[in-house]
C-alpha cells in the first residue's frame, strides 16, 4: 500500500493532492492548531467566525479553505470539533507517524531536538546527525548522535523521510544532497541559503531574519502613515496672523511734535493785548 504524502509536502505553486490549493494548505495547520485548542477547552461545535477569528483568517475565507475538505458545516450550528480535527489531520498526513531526523546539533538542532510539539502532530525524531566528533557521541533528547558519515545508512535503517537541516549556510547543500539521495523527500531548512533538489523533493525555508525583515518593513509603513496622519491635511489660515504682526507694526513717519500737557495755550486775542500793552508802557 503507497504511503500517502503529506499535503504541507506539495512543490510549490502546484494544487495540493487531491485539488486543494497551495494557499488553503499551508493554513490547514492554523486552523488544525485553533480547532486542538478548542478541543482541549471542552467546545465541541464553533461557527465559522469563531473559528476564522481564532485563526485569523476572513470567515469566507475559512469556509471556501474547509470546503476543498468536503466540510460545509451545518447551518446554525457550525463545524463539529473533533471530527474537523481528524479531517484537516488527516488531509496533512498526520494520520499517521512520520520519521524525522535532525542534521547540525548546535544550539538549533539542540532546541529542535528537545521540542515537545513534534510528537503531539504527528512527527517523531528518530535520529540526530553531526559532523563535529566533539559533538558525535553525545545523548541529546534521549537520542545519541551519530556522524555525518553514516546519514545514509541511518535514514534507511530508521525509515525516515524527512530531514531538517540545521547547519551553516556553506555545508547546507551538500547535506541537503546527502538527505535525498538517501531516500529523504521533504527537506525543512533553516540554513540562510537556497537549497536545490531534483523534482519530487519538497523543500521548506525557515528563515527567522527574513521573518524579521518583514516586520520590520511593515512596522516602517505603519510608523510613516502614522506621521502623515499628524501633518494637517488642510492649508493654514494666516491671515489672523497677519493682521496681528501688521497692527503691531512701528509707524516710522515723523510725527509732529506734541506740546508739553500743562503748558497754558495763548489764543491770539491775548498776544495783541499783551503787545500793545508793552507798547504803552
Amino acid at each position: 500500500m503507497t504511503r500517502p504524502r503529506p499535503a504541507r509536502l506539495v512543490r510549490s505553486g502546484r494544487a495540493a493532492r487531491d485539488g486543494i490549493p497551495e494557499a488553503t494548505v499551508s493554513r490547514l495547520p492554523f486552523y488544525l492548531q485553533a480547532l486542538t485548542a478548542l478541543a482541549e477547552r471542552g467546545v465541541a461545535t464553533v461557527s465559522s467566525e469563531e473559528l476564522a477569528s481564532a485563526a485569523g483568517v476572513g470567515s469566507a475565507k475559512l469556509r471556501k479553505d474547509l470546503s476543498h475538505l468536503g466540510s460545509y458545516g451545518t447551518r446554525g450550528v457550525g463545524y463539529e470539533v473533533q471530527y474537523l480535527i481528524y479531517q484537516i489531520s488527516r488531509e496533512l498526513g498526520l494520520t499517521q507517524d512520520w520519521k524525522v531526523v535532525i542534521v547540525g546539533i548546535g544550539n538549533l538542532g539542540h532546541a529542535l531536538a528537545n521540542y515537545g510539539g513534534f510528537t503531539s502532530r504527528g512527527f517523531t525524531v528518530a535520529a540526530l546527525v553531526d559532523a563535529d566528533p566533539k559533538v558525535v557521541g553525545e545523548t541529546v533528547a534521549g537520542l545519541t548522535v551519530s556522524p555525518l558519515a553514516d546519514l545514509e545508512e541511518t535514514v534507511r535503517a530508521g525509515g525516515i523521510q524527512i530531514g531538517v537541516v540545521a547547519t551553516p549556510g556553506p555545508a547546507a547543500q551538500e547535506i541537503c544532497d546527502q538527505l535525498v539521495a538517501a531516500g529523504v523527500t521533504g527537506v525543512l531548512n533553516f540554513a540562510p541559503c537556497v537549497l536545490t533538489v531534483p523534482d519530487g523533493v519538497m523543500v521548506r525555508r525557515v528563515d527567522l531574519a527574513t521573518e524579521l525583515q518583514i516586520l520590520a518593513f511593515h512596522e516602517q509603513r505603519r510608523l510613516a502613515s502614522r506621521l502623515t496622519s499628524e501633518m494637517p491635511t488642510e492649508p493654514q489660515d494666516l491671515s489672523g496672523a497677519l493682521a496681528g504682526l501688521s497692527d503691531g507694526r512701528t509707524d516710522t513717519r515723523a510725527a509732529a511734535p506734541s506740546e508739553p500737557r500743562n503748558t497754558p495755550r495763548t489764543t491770539p486775542r491775548a498776544a495783541l493785548t499783551e503787545s500793545r500793552a508793552e507798547a504803552a508802557g
